[in-house]
């Protein structure tokens, strides 16, 4: 008799054959609940709602500081991102410039949330823009009252502060009452044709390739997590999940060189795949540690220096160990 087990993961093209079925981990019953990220994060971490769940990279690397962590984890990624893009300014503050927000204030919907933490590390590192050189203001997007899912201990240097309780964010960058704002979704007030709103990087994707070539990261944003008590009765399921998962991609992979009939509205789909892997390489989207190491320390490195990880994690600490072995015929 299967195992069954729900994972909550959104809608993506690399996890549709387990959402549809036609890729089933082995052993396993699966549903698959397709949910919006923020809510399936907000349920995993607060209520542990899911036996699995696409998880926040930086909220996961936080629990593994507690007394008892709650989660495992398997080196699947299901998002990445460059971020370039995500950086968006009043176009009357008078930035002009990555250098420009040092001594700025700045919104941004969680401190801890992944996405932050790798803009604020590309800024520290690569711009001169030192973490509390800005001040951080915190709320929704677009609907007041957007807490930290956990619970942060940043010391005095960061200047962080909520916004006010019927505030937003986009609201106040329109306005000018802050400066700039990191976040992963674009604003309302932002219009790509011009504005009171732009991107810091107007050639954003021009900043992001000339990052990768630079840096070799593609961004990780989120891993696939297990409750750990989850983990520890049934030891097997995270190897069979991690298999379930690379199956998926290689299908998804496959489907975006099809040239035959498009299997996806872009015309030009396949052109671009050429060109991100002139770029970027073959296997630009890879799950596994050795694959990744670079990314992952270098988000580790980011995360400590932050105030958030409880300490400096090393890639492999991050995940079953089962799951960075694999046997040889």
């Amino acid at each position: 008799m299967n195992l069954p087990v729900t994972l909550a993961c959104w809608d993506y093209d690399r996890t549709q054959a387990l959402r549809n079925g036609s890729v089933r981990p082995e052993g396993i019953d699966l549903t698959y609940l397709s949910l919006p990220v923020e809510e399936t994060f907000f349920r995993m971490l607060r209520h542990r709602s899911f036996d699995a769940a696409e998880m926040s990279l930086s909220s996961y690397v936080m629990t593994l500081g507690e007394e008892e962590p709650p989660f495992v984890a398997i080196p699947v990624f299901p998002s990445r991102a460059f971020r370039h893009s995500c950086i968006f300014i009043n176009a009357d503050s008078g930035i002009s410039r990555p250098e420009d927000l040092a001594g700025r204030t700045v919104g941004i919907p969680e401190y801890q949330m992944t996405a932050a933490v790798w803009m604020r590390g590309i800024l520290a590192e690569h711009h001169e823009v030192p973490v509390a050189s800005v001040r951080y203001r915190t709320g929704g997007l677009e609907e007041p009252g957007r807490p930290e899912k956990l619970a942060l201990d940043l010391g005095p240097d960061i200047d962080i502060a909520p916004i006010a309780s019927d505030a937003t964010l986009s609201a106040l960058l329109a306005s000018g009452e802050i400066d700039a704002l990191y976040t992963t979704r674009a604003p309302s007030c932002f219009d790509p044709h011009g504005g009171a709103v732009k991107r810091l990087w107007e050639d954003s994707r021009g900043a992001e390739v000339a990052y990768f070539e630079r840096t070799g990261i593609f961004p990780i944003m989120h891993v696939v997590g297990l409750r750990r008590e989850l983990h520890e009765r049934h030891p097997w399921i995270a190897v069979e999940l991690q298999k379930a998962f690379l199956r998926s991609l290689a299908l998804t992979a496959a489907d975006l060189t099809q040239t035959s009939a498009l299997m996806h509205m872009l015309p030009w789909l396949v052109q671009e795949v050429e060109a991100t892997r002139a770029v970027m390489g073959q296997d630009f989207w890879s799950y596994g540690v050795d694959a990744n190491r670079t990314v992952l320390e270098t988000f580790l490195r980011y995360s400590h220096d932050q105030g958030l990880a409880s300490r400096l994690f090393q890639p492999e600490e991050l995940f079953v160990p089962a799951t960075l072995e694999r046997f040889v015929i």
